[in-house]
Protein backbone atom coordinates (compact mmCIF):
# COMPACT_ATOMS: atom_id res chain seq x y z
CA UNK A 1 0.00 0.00 0.00
CA UNK A 2 1.42 4.04 -1.22
CA UNK A 3 0.67 6.41 0.84
CA UNK A 4 1.30 9.79 -0.38
CA UNK A 5 3.41 12.64 2.16
CA UNK A 6 1.49 15.85 2.50
CA UNK A 7 4.97 18.20 3.39
CA UNK A 8 3.25 22.10 4.07
CA UNK A 9 6.44 24.96 4.60
CA UNK A 10 4.24 27.53 6.81
CA UNK A 11 5.15 29.28 10.23
CA UNK A 12 4.59 28.52 13.95
CA UNK A 13 1.41 30.55 13.76
CA UNK A 14 -0.42 28.11 10.90
CA UNK A 15 0.49 25.31 12.34
CA UNK A 16 -2.57 24.83 13.96
CA UNK A 17 -4.73 26.23 10.84
CA UNK A 18 -2.53 23.70 8.63
CA UNK A 19 -3.45 20.66 10.99
CA UNK A 20 -7.31 21.17 10.89
CA UNK A 21 -7.30 21.60 7.43
CA UNK A 22 -5.25 18.29 7.32
CA UNK A 23 -7.46 16.91 9.89
CA UNK A 24 -10.63 17.41 7.57
CA UNK A 25 -9.20 15.83 4.55
CA UNK A 26 -9.05 12.98 6.29
CA UNK A 27 -5.67 13.04 7.45
CA UNK A 28 -5.24 10.24 10.52
CA UNK A 29 -2.08 12.31 12.12
CA UNK A 30 0.36 14.88 11.94
CA UNK A 31 4.19 15.22 12.36
CA UNK A 32 5.14 18.73 13.27
CA UNK A 33 8.43 20.04 12.68
CA UNK A 34 8.92 23.99 14.46
CA UNK A 35 12.24 25.33 14.79
CA UNK A 36 11.15 27.37 17.81
CA UNK A 37 11.35 24.16 19.98
CA UNK A 38 14.88 24.59 20.32
CA UNK A 39 14.44 27.94 21.59
CA UNK A 40 12.73 26.78 24.91
CA UNK A 41 13.83 27.96 27.83
CA UNK A 42 15.49 25.11 30.03
CA UNK A 43 14.31 24.16 33.23
CA UNK A 44 17.05 23.47 34.77
CA UNK A 45 15.27 20.43 36.91
CA UNK A 46 14.46 18.83 33.97
CA UNK A 47 16.63 16.66 30.93
CA UNK A 48 17.13 18.71 27.94
CA UNK A 49 19.27 17.05 24.95
CA UNK A 50 18.67 19.10 22.36
CA UNK A 51 21.14 20.11 20.05
CA UNK A 52 20.34 22.80 17.50
CA UNK A 53 21.09 21.54 13.61
CA UNK A 54 23.47 23.67 11.42
CA UNK A 55 21.50 25.69 9.22
CA UNK A 56 18.06 25.39 10.94
CA UNK A 57 15.51 28.10 9.63
CA UNK A 58 13.64 29.42 12.67
CA UNK A 59 11.06 31.12 10.61
CA UNK A 60 9.97 28.23 8.77
CA UNK A 61 7.65 25.28 10.51
CA UNK A 62 6.64 22.27 8.90
CA UNK A 63 3.58 20.21 8.77
CA UNK A 64 3.75 16.76 7.41
CA UNK A 65 0.89 14.28 7.38
CA UNK A 66 0.13 11.29 4.85
CA UNK A 67 -2.94 10.07 2.66
CA UNK A 68 -3.82 6.46 1.33
CA UNK A 69 -3.21 6.76 -2.60
CA UNK A 70 -6.33 6.07 -4.20
CA UNK A 71 -9.23 7.68 -6.27
CA UNK A 72 -9.46 10.30 -3.84
CA UNK A 73 -6.73 11.83 -3.41
CA UNK A 74 -6.92 14.19 -6.08
CA UNK A 75 -9.53 15.59 -4.82
CA UNK A 76 -8.54 15.65 -1.13
CA UNK A 77 -4.82 17.08 -1.86
CA UNK A 78 -6.35 20.06 -4.29
CA UNK A 79 -9.18 20.88 -1.01
CA UNK A 80 -6.25 21.22 0.78
CA UNK A 81 -3.75 23.76 -1.80
CA UNK A 82 -7.46 25.69 -1.98
CA UNK A 83 -7.93 25.48 2.12
CA UNK A 84 -3.92 26.79 2.98
CA UNK A 85 -4.38 29.51 -0.03
CA UNK A 86 -7.58 31.12 2.16
CA UNK A 87 -5.87 31.28 5.02
CA UNK A 88 -3.93 34.41 4.48
CA UNK A 89 -7.54 35.95 4.31
CA UNK A 90 -8.32 35.34 7.84
CA UNK A 91 -5.41 36.87 9.29
CA UNK A 92 -3.04 34.18 9.53
CA UNK A 93 0.70 34.50 8.01
CA UNK A 94 1.30 30.81 6.47
CA UNK A 95 5.17 31.97 5.00
CA UNK A 96 5.32 30.16 1.83
CA UNK A 97 2.61 28.11 2.11
CA UNK A 98 4.58 25.30 -0.19
CA UNK A 99 2.74 22.33 -0.61
CA UNK A 100 5.11 19.31 -1.58
CA UNK A 101 3.42 15.91 -2.38
CA UNK A 102 5.64 12.86 -2.43
CA UNK A 103 5.10 9.19 -2.89
CA UNK A 104 5.77 6.99 -0.12
CA UNK A 105 5.32 3.47 0.55
CA UNK A 106 4.74 2.30 4.43
CA UNK A 107 7.86 0.47 4.47
CA UNK A 108 9.67 3.02 3.17
CA UNK A 109 8.62 5.77 5.42
CA UNK A 110 8.76 3.52 8.83
CA UNK A 111 12.19 2.79 8.40
CA UNK A 112 13.30 6.49 7.41
CA UNK A 113 12.60 8.26 10.16
CA UNK A 114 13.87 5.64 12.93
CA UNK A 115 17.09 7.16 12.95
CA UNK A 116 16.26 10.34 14.22
CA UNK A 117 14.38 8.95 17.20
CA UNK A 118 16.05 8.17 20.56
CA UNK A 119 15.32 8.21 23.73
CA UNK A 120 13.71 10.76 25.09
CA UNK A 121 14.00 11.94 28.90
CA UNK A 122 10.77 14.07 30.03
CA UNK A 123 9.37 15.87 33.32
CA UNK A 124 11.50 14.55 36.56
CA UNK A 125 11.19 10.49 35.50
CA UNK A 126 9.63 9.74 31.78
CA UNK A 127 11.42 7.96 29.44
CA UNK A 128 9.94 7.37 25.87
CA UNK A 129 12.12 4.67 24.24
CA UNK A 130 12.03 3.86 21.01
CA UNK A 131 11.11 -0.46 20.57
CA UNK A 132 14.52 -0.84 18.77
CA UNK A 133 16.45 0.86 21.23
CA UNK A 134 18.19 -0.76 23.94
CA UNK A 135 18.37 1.25 27.09
CA UNK A 136 19.32 0.87 30.76
CA UNK A 137 16.84 3.25 33.43
CA UNK A 138 17.68 4.99 36.11
CA UNK A 139 16.28 4.25 39.27
CA UNK A 140 12.63 4.93 39.62
CA UNK A 141 12.41 5.86 35.90
CA UNK A 142 8.81 5.20 33.87
CA UNK A 143 10.11 3.82 30.81
CA UNK A 144 7.24 4.05 27.81
CA UNK A 145 8.16 1.53 25.09
CA UNK A 146 6.77 2.60 22.10
CA UNK A 147 6.72 2.07 18.19
CA UNK A 148 4.37 4.74 16.92
CA UNK A 149 4.29 3.41 13.44
CA UNK A 150 1.71 5.79 10.87
CA UNK A 151 -0.15 6.92 14.06
CA UNK A 152 2.54 9.08 14.92
CA UNK A 153 2.75 10.74 18.50
CA UNK A 154 6.84 10.07 19.53
CA UNK A 155 6.51 12.15 22.35
CA UNK A 156 8.98 14.65 20.97
CA UNK A 157 6.81 18.04 20.08
CA UNK A 158 6.33 20.26 22.56
CA UNK A 159 2.30 19.71 23.62
CA UNK A 160 3.11 15.94 24.12
CA UNK A 161 5.94 16.88 26.71
CA UNK A 162 3.30 18.98 27.79
CA UNK A 163 0.85 16.28 28.67
CA UNK A 164 3.33 13.90 30.02
CA UNK A 165 4.74 16.01 32.71
CA UNK A 166 1.12 17.29 33.32
CA UNK A 167 -0.01 13.96 33.72
CA UNK A 168 3.34 12.81 35.81
CA UNK A 169 1.64 15.48 38.13
CA UNK A 170 -1.57 14.88 38.12
CA UNK A 171 -1.95 11.20 38.19
CA UNK A 172 -2.09 9.12 41.63
CA UNK A 173 -2.16 5.83 42.05
CA UNK A 174 -5.62 3.74 41.25
CA UNK A 175 -6.96 6.55 39.36
CA UNK A 176 -9.08 6.19 35.62
CA UNK A 177 -7.75 8.17 32.67
CA UNK A 178 -9.74 8.68 29.53
CA UNK A 179 -7.18 9.65 26.55
CA UNK A 180 -9.00 11.36 23.14
CA UNK A 181 -7.24 11.03 20.60
CA UNK A 182 -4.67 8.60 21.73
CA UNK A 183 -2.51 7.95 18.21
CA UNK A 184 0.57 6.02 19.16
CA UNK A 185 -1.11 5.75 22.71
CA UNK A 186 1.94 7.31 24.44
CA UNK A 187 -0.27 9.30 26.66
CA UNK A 188 -2.52 6.05 27.95
CA UNK A 189 0.67 4.13 28.52
CA UNK A 190 2.36 6.47 30.40
CA UNK A 191 -0.66 6.68 32.62
CA UNK A 192 -0.76 3.11 33.44
CA UNK A 193 2.95 3.44 33.98
CA UNK A 194 2.35 6.19 36.47
CA UNK A 195 -0.32 4.30 38.29
CA UNK A 196 -3.53 5.05 36.85
CA UNK A 197 -5.68 1.33 37.46
CA UNK A 198 -7.49 1.87 34.08
CA UNK A 199 -7.14 4.10 30.76
CA UNK A 200 -9.69 4.00 27.59
CA UNK A 201 -7.86 5.37 24.75
CA UNK A 202 -10.07 6.59 21.96
CA UNK A 203 -9.07 7.41 18.47
CA UNK A 204 -10.96 7.67 15.44
CA UNK A 205 -8.91 6.25 13.11
CA UNK A 206 -7.90 2.14 12.78
CA UNK A 207 -4.84 2.49 12.34
CA UNK A 208 -3.96 4.97 15.88
CA UNK A 209 -6.09 2.01 17.13
CA UNK A 210 -4.11 -0.75 15.63
CA UNK A 211 -0.67 0.65 16.78
CA UNK A 212 -2.12 2.06 20.56
CA UNK A 213 -2.74 -1.72 20.69
CA UNK A 214 0.38 -2.83 19.74
CA UNK A 215 2.31 -0.50 21.72
CA UNK A 216 -0.03 -1.28 25.22
CA UNK A 217 0.99 -5.19 24.61
CA UNK A 218 4.28 -4.06 24.40
CA UNK A 219 4.69 -2.64 27.78
CA UNK A 220 2.40 -5.44 29.22
CA UNK A 221 -0.36 -2.87 30.12
CA UNK A 222 -3.12 -4.98 28.53
CA UNK A 223 -5.16 -5.27 31.95
CA UNK A 224 -5.48 -1.60 32.45
CA UNK A 225 -5.18 -0.03 29.61
CA UNK A 226 -7.55 -0.32 26.54
CA UNK A 227 -7.53 0.64 22.86
CA UNK A 228 -11.10 1.78 21.21
CA UNK A 229 -12.03 3.40 17.95
CA UNK A 230 -14.54 6.15 18.29
CA UNK A 231 -15.26 10.00 17.84
CA UNK A 232 -14.14 12.32 20.73
CA UNK A 233 -16.31 11.44 23.61
CA UNK A 234 -19.65 10.39 21.42
CA UNK A 235 -20.61 7.11 22.68
CA UNK A 236 -18.24 6.64 25.90
CA UNK A 237 -20.34 5.08 29.34
CA UNK A 238 -17.09 5.64 31.36
CA UNK A 239 -16.28 8.25 34.07
CA UNK A 240 -12.37 8.91 34.26
CA UNK A 241 -10.49 11.17 37.68
CA UNK A 242 -8.70 12.96 34.04
CA UNK A 243 -9.53 13.43 30.70
CA UNK A 244 -6.97 14.56 28.41
CA UNK A 245 -6.62 15.65 25.09
CA UNK A 246 -3.87 16.50 23.10
CA UNK A 247 -5.70 17.19 19.91
CA UNK A 248 -6.22 21.42 18.60
CA UNK A 249 -7.54 24.18 19.76
CA UNK A 250 -11.25 23.74 17.56
CA UNK A 251 -11.82 20.18 18.40
CA UNK A 252 -11.23 20.92 22.86
CA UNK A 253 -13.27 23.32 22.24
CA UNK A 254 -16.21 21.27 20.25
CA UNK A 255 -14.76 18.77 22.74
CA UNK A 256 -15.73 20.59 25.79
CA UNK A 257 -19.49 20.38 26.09
CA UNK A 258 -19.57 17.03 26.61
CA UNK A 259 -16.09 16.33 28.97
CA UNK A 260 -18.30 16.73 31.84
CA UNK A 261 -20.55 13.66 31.23
CA UNK A 262 -17.05 11.83 31.31
CA UNK A 263 -15.61 12.70 34.37
CA UNK A 264 -15.79 11.97 37.75
CA UNK A 265 -16.80 14.71 40.31
CA UNK A 266 -13.89 16.69 41.42
CA UNK A 267 -11.62 15.01 37.87
CA UNK A 268 -9.51 17.56 35.61
CA UNK A 269 -9.41 18.04 32.06
CA UNK A 270 -5.78 18.42 30.56
CA UNK A 271 -6.39 19.86 27.31
CA UNK A 272 -3.01 20.69 25.09
CA UNK A 273 -2.05 20.72 21.09
CA UNK A 274 -3.55 24.57 22.11
CA UNK A 275 -1.24 27.35 19.99
CA UNK A 276 -1.14 30.96 22.49
CA UNK A 277 -3.17 32.63 20.17
CA UNK A 278 -5.89 30.15 21.04
CA UNK A 279 -5.53 30.23 24.34
CA UNK A 280 -8.59 32.20 25.05
CA UNK A 281 -10.92 30.77 22.98
CA UNK A 282 -10.41 27.22 24.57
CA UNK A 283 -10.62 29.13 28.23
CA UNK A 284 -14.28 30.63 27.35
CA UNK A 285 -15.50 27.36 25.79
CA UNK A 286 -14.71 25.98 29.27
CA UNK A 287 -15.29 28.31 31.43
CA UNK A 288 -19.25 28.37 28.99
CA UNK A 289 -19.43 24.23 29.85
CA UNK A 290 -18.73 24.66 33.06
CA UNK A 291 -15.54 24.38 34.12
CA UNK A 292 -12.99 26.50 36.45
CA UNK A 293 -9.31 27.07 35.41
CA UNK A 294 -6.87 25.58 37.54
CA UNK A 295 -3.49 25.92 36.19
CA UNK A 296 -1.60 26.66 32.42
CA UNK A 297 1.84 25.54 31.21
CA UNK A 298 3.68 26.92 28.49
CA UNK A 299 6.86 25.28 25.96
CA UNK A 300 7.19 27.76 23.00
CA UNK A 301 4.52 28.47 21.18
CA UNK A 302 1.79 25.61 22.75
CA UNK A 303 -0.61 25.45 26.00
CA UNK A 304 -1.83 23.23 27.68
CA UNK A 305 -4.36 24.02 30.39
CA UNK A 306 -5.76 21.97 33.81
CA UNK A 307 -9.21 22.81 34.11
CA UNK A 308 -12.26 21.72 36.63
CA UNK A 309 -15.70 21.42 36.73
CA UNK A 310 -16.74 24.60 38.47
CA UNK A 311 -19.15 24.31 42.13
CA UNK A 312 -23.26 24.19 41.25
CA UNK A 313 -24.37 27.91 41.74
CA UNK A 314 -21.17 29.46 40.34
Amino acid sequence: MNWVEIKVKTTTEAIEAVSNIFYEAGVAGVVIEDPKIYLRSHDPDEWDYLDIPEGLDFEVAQVTGYLIEDSSLAERTQAIRDRISELPSYGLDIGKGEVVLTTISETDWSSAWKKYYKPTHIGKNIVIKPSWEVYKPERDEVVVELDPGMAFGTGTHETTMLCLEILEKYIKKDITVIDVGCGSGILSIASGKLGAKQVLAIDRDENAVRIARENIKRNNLETCVRAIKGDKLQNINFKADIIVANIIADVIIDLSKDVALCLKDNGVFIASGIIKDRKLSVIEALEKNGFDLIEQFEKGEWVALVSTQAPIGD
